[in-house]
């Protein structure tokens, strides 16, 4: 095989093998997602922006939230409507790899995110008194800045360890957007580095938040169940249940994706799509919602807009 068999120009993207007869409604289903997750996530920022009420840590850290979800969105939307719409299946290598470098950089950021909400709540349930100590301002613009170079830091080598390879005449790729999981599966060189890079950063971010969010909630749940009033117990868990369902719909799909990547002979091309579909279209989709109804002050604040 020549050069330019090894080393094709653009990866042919997938929407839903089988379904394409349903593209319309398909791209009318994921164009209203992304409708309702861009304005819902817009809503909550200008929200917290123009009420300084809400200039406290828990809803500055809802607001880095909503940001990274509607850039997450933003990193996906093109190609995926474009395939539903236009049937546009071509994109080059350096797109793909810059679109991958955005949506891991962004969900790990959001994983990081997650994690400082479970400490913002910790630190409420568990140590009421040292809240405002702890949780000021500036260090929570440093927490910031420190989500956005581990993820940004971690997910820079991956375009250039992929971009070193010799990819075969087969480049078709199962989603409709780039993962680096599956890229690195079409290159015809030896790929050990890149599956040993990309399990690092997997359990140094996904892992470890994860678990440090269970420990969290593990210490939440000591703390609650040692207050002696039942209503008080309900009230501090109360305010736990938007997150939990946030870290849920995020951990969830992510995690049962990166699983089936990488054990992809137990499972068809079929779960796999609809799994990267939910990992990355639901949780910018619901995550203001949940947020909207079970925060009392986002929720007043929508019903005063609509009522007004």
């Amino acid at each position: 095989l020549n050069d330019t068999e090894m080393k094709p120009t653009v990866f042919l993207l997938t929407g839903i093998p089988g379904q394409e007869g349903m593209n319309l409604w398909i791209s009318i289903l994921f164009f209203s997602m992304y409708v309702i997750s861009m304005l819902g996530n817009s809503v909550i920022l200008f929200i917290i922006k123009t009420d300084l009420s809400l200039h406290e840590p828990m809803y500055i850290f809802l607001s880095m939230l909503a940001f990274t979800d509607i850039c997450l969105s933003i990193s996906t939307m093109p190609t995926i409507l474009g395939i539903f719409w236009f049937n546009a299946r071509e994109i080059s290598i350096n797109a793909c790899f810059v679109q991958l470098f955005f949506i891991h950089s962004l969900s790990f950021i959001e994983s990081s995110v997650l994690l400082s909400m479970a400490f913002d709540r910790y630190i409420a349930i568990c140590n009421p008194l040292q809240y405002a100590s702890v949780l000021t301002t500036p260090r929570i613009v440093r927490m910031g800045l420190a989500f956005m170079v581990r993820g940004v830091g971690l997910i820079f080598p991956l375009p250039f360890l992929l971009k070193r390879f010799r990819y075969c005449r087969d480049n078709v790729l199962f989603h409709s957007y780039c993962l680096h999981q599956e890229v690195m599966k079409l290159a015809c060189s030896d790929i050990t580095v890149n599956s040993i890079y990309g399990l690092f950063v997997i359990i140094c971010t996904v892992g470890v938040d994860s678990l440090l969010i269970l420990l969290s909630y593990v210490m939440i749940l000591r703390a609650v169940l040692s207050i002696a009033s039942q209503e008080e117990r309900f009230k501090a868990l109360n305010t736990c249940v938007s997150h939990v369902c946030a870290v849920l719909l995020f951990y969830t799909p992510m995690i049962g994706l990166s699983v089936i990547h990488r054990f992809g002979g137990i499972s068809s091309p079929l779960v796999q799509i609809l799994m990267g579909y939910v990992y990355l279209l639901v949780p910018p989709l619901m995550n203001p919602i949940v947020y909207s109804v079970k925060t009392k002050k986002i929720r007043a604040h929508i019903a005063r807009a609509f009522f007004r």
